[in-house]
């Protein structure tokens, strides 16, 4: 397959390790540098695009692809606001739209737990519900996609939770700064520290005792692999796709 990379930081560096192991080609590399001259022709060249920039040109980018008539794949968080809009425009283009969260099979495995945890939770209200993520300091969103993600997983199976609420770690602890939660509150804590590439707990505490279910990554291949993956999946095909597809469940 012919590629595009949409950024090309420590992510799309990843990503391109793993595209030409499994025997790809990086036909485009976009970045702040170089992205005002790409033009619709480059991107009809390639098969596919993986889309690893910035919230503020998620957006573009996945229309520049739209208009190019190839399938992009897209793991920037940040930009979700304007999912529905881009879900319209992907289906008036034909386009072919794969976005996640996270890429990393690891995690969607931790999160359909997650899932199920919440259900089994819904007869035991002694528990009291929380997330915890930790990345680095160079990520923009707080809190993270992936946090959202397993926040709403939580909230549509467990019937006392109907929202989420974010803090970070420094407002948690700094000036004195109170953190008002209702018992309906669902707390994502957001911690950035060194070059952490993501942790996320989810915490159910009560007064006797405490159950934690964690994910760790060691670095970012796993995310590198699934978008790659991704990538082979969405070539010629049309609609929009997220993890569930790729890993068929």
């Amino acid at each position: 397959m012919r590629l595009a990379l949409f950024g090309y930081g420590k992510m799309g560096k990843e990503i391109e390790k793993i595209a030409l192991l499994r025997h790809h080609e990086i036909a485009l590399k976009i970045d702040i540098h170089n992205r005002s001259g790409v033009v619709q022709s480059d991107l009809q060249k390639c098969d596919a695009a993986i889309e690893f920039s910035t919230p503020q040109s998620a957006v573009e980018n996945i229309n520049k692809c739209f208009e190019a008539g190839i399938p992009v794949v897209v793991g920037t968080t940040g930009w979700y606001d304007k999912a529905e809009e881009i879900k319209v425009r992907c289906k008036e283009k034909n386009g072919c739209l794969f976005y996640s969260s996270n890429f990393s099979i690891g995690v969607n495995i931790f999160s359909k737990l997650n899932e199920h945890l919440a259900k089994i939770m819904n007869n035991h209200k002694e528990y009291n519900v929380s997330i915890e993520e930790i990345h680095h300091i160079h990520k923009l969103d707080a809190p993270s996609g992936t946090a959202i993600t397993l926040a709403n997983g939580i909230i549509n199976n467990l019937e006392r939770k109907s929202k989420w609420h974010t803090v970070t770690e420094q407002k948690k602890r700094g000036n004195g700064e109170t953190v008002n939660v209702s018992d309906a509150d669902l707390l994502i804590t957001s911690k950035r520290e060194g070059e952490v590439p993501g942790t996320h707990i989810v915490k159910y505490h009560s007064a006797i005792d405490d159950i934690e279910i964690k994910h760790t990554a060691h670095n970012r291949q796993g995310f590198a692999m699934g978008a790659v993956l991704a990538a082979e999946f969405v070539k010629g095909k049309k609609g929009i796709y997220g993890m569930n597809d790729l890993m068929g469940v």
